[in-house]
């Protein structure tokens, strides 16, 4: 019968044979062959019952088993299982297969092993990639019960008073058995977490040792480590065997659990389960699983009961966000959908809504600019009609720019609007106990007078940018431009990055220009730089910008360290509706030449001598003033 581990033509053992009377019944033959031939099979299945198959007609099955203690503590422990079930199934040949974590998933995912004995942590993280099944779960003499059963003591040495709770391994180097491990590690984490302790940011370091989980104790004996987690009870059947004295060692934060016989620092957790590969026999695990139950305890008392509820480890890993639930915390597309897919919703939503106006701008800009070139073919209107599209399309950028760099606008005037309700609130309550002093009032008013200052400031320099008015050239001091830019452009933008300003011109360098077209131009270069470095490591986002004189002309040159742009690129950078951002428009730096031109300058983009980014320069015509 496939399945039934048995010979093909072999009655399974146990099975009622009435089904097979009836056959020998109807075919018609002499009573006398009937008697012979239910002699035959009653001799066949006292045969059956008189012993186990040739070893070599045993179907075998491996038991992969978690060998924390290393491979002879693990046969001692487990030997017993096999021995019993070769007993009572007969028809197959059991082995025990011994692994660490890594090798165990290993062999379950290649389907080398029939059936799993290990702890409930890898267990549930098993269980959730390859589909395992706990058939039961181990009855230990030390365990409350077979739910409370496994848990971490955190051990140091016994002489280290510096030691005696789980808060004092801040700063401290720790040893465990892997990130993964159950017992060795992950129960000992969610401890630490609930302190407040973060293993990954708060200890000096945490040394995975590996298995055997004897190299933890060891390493906290020689003192390379300062602490050691290890599964509870292991200190004790340590001790019992002679590689150690308890009294050498202590755990940490102590628990007394009624019944549980170990030192112990966490929670309890269910003991140790026996599960069956997805590709397993179901019917030889439904045989194994009868036979565990009714497994007499060892000489040690160990035995098997039905299978434990393990929601607690569940809840752990999702706790700790770690093993069957990594995904809440992962980076991938996978990971950030299952976890923001609220937010994506409402994020696509808002992109869509902002594609669409985007295009709609850009449809009217086109539109508007091919009316102002039908507009130039009269020639009588070409001056004037230029200059006020000139003059509203600076007017746009310099809102447009002001729209990119105001994201922190309500953060900026939060700040002196929630002091002065603070001061307020403060009058209010000491007027209510009796307590307004003159000094209160006084200390009050002045900071509310200069926070409403403070935000008076911010929306009177955000006005004069976004205010539209002709041109006005006036002489202005070169040096002062270019701080009042960088102010604006440092105290608008969220993070922004650092501007350096080197001023190489002497006192009293001037230009004879538009103070507000100006600092447009300056801006529009920053934001552009800006943009050029997002992303990149902080020092790759310093930004310079340096005002030098060459010859009658002075030169403003913004430089940034990005990626920079090729050279065929690069040509077309001051076109019209020519842009390298996926949200831009393109008229920014045509805007921006425009204006230089206009002040009888030029604006050029170079590659940096070094190749990282690229350098805009503008000149200006230079004008001195005697110091």
């Amino acid at each position: 019968m496939p399945g039934s581990g048995l010979r093909p033509g072999l009655l399974p053992a146990g099975e009622d044979f009435g089904q097979y009377n009836v056959l020998l019944i109807d075919t018609r033959v002499p009573k006398a062959v009937h008697k012979l031939v239910f002699g035959i099979l009653a001799a066949f299945s006292l045969a059956l019952c008189a012993g186990p198959l040739p070893a070599a007609e045993r179907q075998a099955v491996r038991i992969g088993v978690l060998a924390y203690s290393g491979s002879e503590v693990a046969l001692a422990n487990w030997s017993h299982v096999t021995d019993y079930l070769n007993q009572t199934l007969p028809a197959y040949r059991f082995s025990l297969e011994l692994y660490d974590i890594a090798a165990l998933a290993s062999a379950v995912a290649d389907q080398r092993v029939g059936f799993v004995i290990t702890n409930g942590g890898q267990y549930v993280a098993l269980e959730a990639q390859y589909g395992l099944s706990r058939i039961a779960t181990l009855e230990s003499p030390e365990a409350v019960s077979p739910d409370r059963a496994i848990g971490s003591a955190v051990i140091a040495r016994a002489d280290r008073s510096d030691l005696n709770t789980l808060a004092d391994l801040k700063g401290r180097r720790v040893a465990a058995v892997s990130p993964e491990a159950f017992g060795g590690y992950l129960v000992a984490v969610r401890e630490l977490k609930r302190l407040g302790i973060d293993p990954e940011s708060d200890l000096a370091r945490t040394d995975f040792l590996g298995l055997p989980m004897q190299r933890i104790v060891q390493a906290v004996s020689n003192g390379s480590v300062d602490a050691g987690i290890v599964r509870a009870c292991l200190l004790e059947s340590m001790a019992r065997s002679g590689a150690l004295r308890l009294a050498d060692f202590k755990v940490l934060s102590p628990r007394r659990i009624e019944g549980f016989r170990c030192g112990l620092s966490t929670d309890l957790y269910p003991d140790w389960p026996i599960a069956t590969a997805r590709h397993a026999d179901r019917g030889l695990a439904k045989a194994v699983a009868t036979a565990l139950l009714s497994m007499p305890p060892t000489s040690q008392g160990y035995s098997w009961s039905v299978p434990a509820d393990y929601q607690s480890v569940h809840e752990l890993y999702r706790e700790l966000q770690t093993g069957p639930y990594a995904y809440l915390r992962e980076t991938t597309l996978e990971g950030l959908v299952r976890r923001y897919w609220p937010y994506l919703v409402i994020g696509f939503v808002v992109l869509l809504g902002w594609m669409v106006h985007a295009v709609r701008v850009e449809h009217l800009v086109r539109v508007r600019t091919a009316e102002l070139h039908r507009a130039l073919t009269a020639r009588y209107e070409a001056e004037s009609r230029m200059r006020e599209q000139q003059e509203q399309a600076e007017h746009l950028s310099r809102l447009s720019i002001l729209g990119e760099l105001s994201g922190t606008l309500a953060h900026e005037l939060n700040q002196p609007l929630a002091t002065i309700s603070n001061y307020a609130q403060s009058l209010l309550r000491r007027q209510a106990a009796g307590r307004l002093t003159p000094e209160a009032v006084q200390e009050a008013g002045t900071s509310i007078t200069a926070q409403a200052e403070r935000a008076g400031g911010i929306m009177q320099r955000i006005r004069d940018f976004a205010r539209k008015r002709p041109a006005v050239h006036e002489r202005l001091a070169l040096a002062d431009l270019a701080r009042e830019a960088v102010a604006l452009f440092g105290g608008m933008l969220a993070n922004a990055p650092p501007v350096a300003l080197d001023s190489r011109l002497t006192p009293g360098a001037e230009v004879e220009a538009d103070a507000l077209q100006i600092q447009q131009v300056m801006l529009n270069l920053l934001k552009n730089a800006d943009d050029a470095t997002k992303g990149l490591p902080e020092e790759r986002r310093r930004i310079e910008l340096i005002l030098s004189r060459e010859g009658a002309w002075y030169r403003v040159s913004v430089r940034d360290r990005g990626p920079g742009l090729p050279v065929a690129l690069r040509a077309r950078l001051f076109e019209a509706f020519f842009t390298t951002k996926p949200d831009g428009m393109g008229l920014g730096l045509s805007i921006c030449k425009t204006i230089v031109e206009a002040h009888g300058g030029r604006l050029r983009a170079e590659t940096n001598a070094d190749g990282q980014g690229l350098t805009f320069t503008f000149t200006l015509p230079a004008h001195e003033t005697a110091a």
